[in-house]
């Protein structure tokens, strides 16, 4: 009876140092993960908003000085082609401003104030960056730059352009047979580019359509349908000053241009989220729409800073043939001298806009 009584005592002191065991186990697993919550989940979770709240802090800072001209451009290589002219001086407390994974860059050009931004290739970008830089910075107006497809034989690569831009990228894309739209502004064929001629296809016709223009103008929830959205009339006035300036003709000692690029205001700019290297959709785009250029991001900022009501200009450097050459591309030979000429245009636009 004895052995039993004690074995019982036995196995009722192990089970309890067991469950001690276990629980301080628990305890200390409860402590780490706790722990981890304060030390890595917390502070990852907040680390985004007091990021944020910093740079919103500075940006308020920074109006204090202004207001400024916002500048925006697309690309890496037009970035560097706009350092490049030696003309931007940064802000000697805040030169920098990073924001929603862009960085803004405070300084001045010929001792007026400036904003500039690279916003990121496509409409998209191009319409966040303009919004973001109006929503939150004191800017005055905006100059939009960079590169863009030649679709003029006219004009040549390492040329700068300005006036007006059209998004061409709002399709209805039917079937063979589809009911056209009346309210198409223009539609493409595509069976009219078969070869052989007669064979036929099943890709059918694409009609473009207008953007709603929502305005700070207009009437609340209205939108205006449009197709063309033209830069500020006084600040084209005065970029029509500047045609005959110096742009630059050669990429390096070996490799130049036929002939001196030029400063051309008053022409069209075809945009949307496409790169055009086809020569068959270059010329289309001459034939229904007049336009001299094509890029992917010119009308998403014009049209976003019109509809904001502050005033705007694209400039735009042609920098290949947008398909119509042969063999390769000339972006990669010219990109860089046609982002550069872009760049110098805006640092001379800003040297006399008052």
């Amino acid at each position: 009876m004895y052995r039993k009584v004690h074995a019982a005592v036995s196995f009722t002191r192990t089970l309890t140092m067991a469950a001690k065991l276990v629980n301080r186990k628990c305890l200390l697993l409860i402590q780490v993960l706790v722990s981890f919550l304060f030390l890595v989940i917390v502070p990852a979770a907040f680390a985004l908003p007091l990021k944020r709240l910093k740079s919103l802090t500075v940006i308020k800072e920074v109006n204090r000085e202004g207001p400024y001209l916002g500048l925006l451009t697309v690309s890496t290589s037009e970035d560097s082609a706009f350092f490049a002219t030696g003309a931007f001086q940064p802000h000697k407390t805040h030169p920098i401003i990073d924001l929603s994974g862009r960085r803004f860059r405070v300084g001045k050009i010929h001792d007026k104030k400036v904003l500039y931004v690279r916003c990121g290739v496509g409409r998209v970008n191009a319409a966040a960056a303009t919004q973001q830089m109006l929503d939150l910075f004191d800017v005055k107006g905006i100059i939009h730059f960079g590169v863009s497809g030649n679709v003029n034989d006219s004009l040549s690569i390492g040329d700068v352009i300005a006036k007006q831009f059209g998004h061409t990228g709002i399709w209805d894309w039917l079937n063979l047979n589809g009911t056209s739209n009346l309210d198409h502004v223009a539609e493409l064929n595509v069976a009219s580019y078969n070869v052989p001629k007669g064979k036929g296809n099943l890709l059918g016709l694409v009609g473009y359509g207008e953007e709603e223009f929502y305005s700070e103008f207009g009437k609340p929830n209205i939108a205006q349908l449009l197709l063309w959205v033209q830069a500020s009339k006084h600040w084209l006035q005065l970029a029509a000053n500047l045609m005959g300036m110096e742009l630059k003709q050669c990429v390096n000692s070996s490799l130049c241009l036929p002939r001196k690029p030029k400063l051309v205001v008053g022409l069209r700019g075809a945009t949307s989220n496409t790169f055009v290297d086809n020569a068959a959709y270059r010329n289309f785009l001459v034939r229904t729409f007049g336009v001299s250029s094509t890029d992917m991001e010119s009308s998403a900022v014009v049209m976003t800073t019109l509809s904001n009501g502050f005033p705007v200009i694209a400039l735009r450097g042609l920098s290949d043939l947008a398909g119509k050459q042969s063999g390769e591309n000339a972006y990669t030979k010219f990109g860089s001298l046609a982002a550069f000429n872009a760049a110098k245009a805006v640092v001379q636009f800003i040297k006399i806009l008052q």
